[in-house]
């Protein structure tokens, strides 16, 4: 769940002016789309919707035994470095548990996340960057608490087995870890609550260059302009090996262009300005919600979100973590060395990065910071893209 510039600096070739203010405002739409749902809900609660307000707010689940385990590893966290910045860590579930989910696989004792991103949101709210970590990643794990209140002993394995040992508590510790930037917050939104979502705006519209037949998926699609309901958005964003090039790369850009369609989905409706539209999108969003004790609440979200509002939306982008096959089975992933480490680096200073179609490491062609005597280095430059590129114009 929760994901995009063509580039970032300029219209892509071909680009008209026009074309830009176009893409301008969609970007805008899609950065301030969040804070102005969840807004709507407050600004309600004040004029005699207090009722409709709370239920959406109990709808959201605290997530206190992940408070409640982290806080015992406290000494072991990474510290904030940069007063203000936020670090948001994205799950997305794939539990077989809870109404509606267990059809999509038999392991009812296994939840893994299916998709996660890492946001971090610039101190001073002018940037945002979303980063997107694969599941097959090759990560050490820590020992973490089980559900039955055992303890896993640490191991070398695939990122998304930590939210299936030790859920989201887990999952923070093994992104602390591999990082060393500290988690401010989370949330955890299952298979349901996507879907819901998604029908909830009447479908989504996305482009497909091919035809799609995935069985596995359930999916049958002809190519050009389509809109998904749930059921078929959520195949989208889960298939793999029939769509692009069957890597987990291509399948969270999909992911993170598809967020940017929701998003836009919900502005062009008018869903934000009309309370019988605007309801059940937020009881779908909300309803399938978990998320620590201090955003568990539309206030909270809303306190966290409203700063989205006033970022130049050049400076809203999604990025995939440097990545390779790992070196003993190409199908798993390992980091691009040094470059995912200068990332981490620059989101643990609240430093900018810059983002643009390529190969997922730096721009072919830049010499490295410490080779440069040029005066001030430029932002390193991450493979990534905006909301923008979701359009089918």
């Amino acid at each position: 769940m929760t994901g995009t510039v063509r580039r970032v600096l300029g219209p892509g070739p071909g680009s008209s002016a026009g074309g830009g203010g176009l893409v301008r405002r969609r970007r805008r739409r899609w950065a301030r789309g969040t804070a102005l749902a969840v807004a709507a809900l407050v600004v309600a609660a004040a004029g005699g919707g207090w009722a409709v307000y709370a239920k959406l707010s109990a709808n959201i689940t605290p997530d206190d035994a992940a408070a409640a385990e982290l806080a015992r590893y406290e000494r072991e966290r990474p510290t904030a470095l940069v007063r203000g910045a936020q670090n948001i860590l994205l799950i997305g579930s794939d539990t077989r548990a809870g109404d509606g989910n267990g059809k999509y696989g038999r392991d009812l004792g296994s939840e893994r996340s299916d998709t996660t991103i890492l946001l971090h949101l610039a101190a001073d709210r002018h940037s945002a960057t979303a980063v997107s970590l694969p599941r097959d990643l090759m990560v050490d794990i820590p020992g973490c608490r089980r559900a039955d209140g055992s303890r896993s002993e640490p191991v070398f394995a695939m990122f998304n087995h930590a939210f299936q040992v030790g859920g989201s508590a887990c999952t923070i510790r093994t992104v602390e870890k591999l990082t060393d930037i500290r988690i401010d917050h989370h949330v955890v939104i299952d298979f349901s609550g996507f879907k819901e979502m998604v029908d909830a705006v009447d479908g989504v519209q996305v482009c497909l260059k091919d035809p799609i037949d995935d069985k596995a998926a359930k999916l049958k699609l002809p190519a050009g302009k389509v809109t998904l309901d749930g059921e078929q958005a959520l195949g989208y964003v889960r298939a793999r090996k029939s769509l692009g090039d069957g890597s987990d790369t291509e399948r969270m850009e999909r992911q993170q262009r598809f967020l940017g369609a929701l998003v836009d989905k919900v502005q062009s409706n008018d869903v934000l300005l009309n309370p019988v539209k605007l309801y059940p999108v937020l009881d779908a969003a909300t309803s399938s919600l978990t998320a620590d004790p201090e955003l568990a609440s539309l206030r909270g979200l809303y306190q966290l979100v409203r700063g989205l509002r006033d970022i130049p939306t050049e400076h809203v982008q999604f990025l995939t973590v440097p990545r390779e096959s790992y070196v003993y089975d190409a199908n798993r992933d390992q980091l691009v060395e040094p470059q995912a480490e200068k990332l981490f680096a620059r989101l643990r200073t609240d430093q900018p990065v810059a983002v643009a179609q390529g190969d997922g490491q730096e721009a072919p062609g830049q010499a490295p910071e410490e080779d440069r005597t040029d005066g001030p280095s430029p932002a390193p430059t991450f493979r990534g893209n905006t909301a923008a590129e979701h359009t089918c114009e």
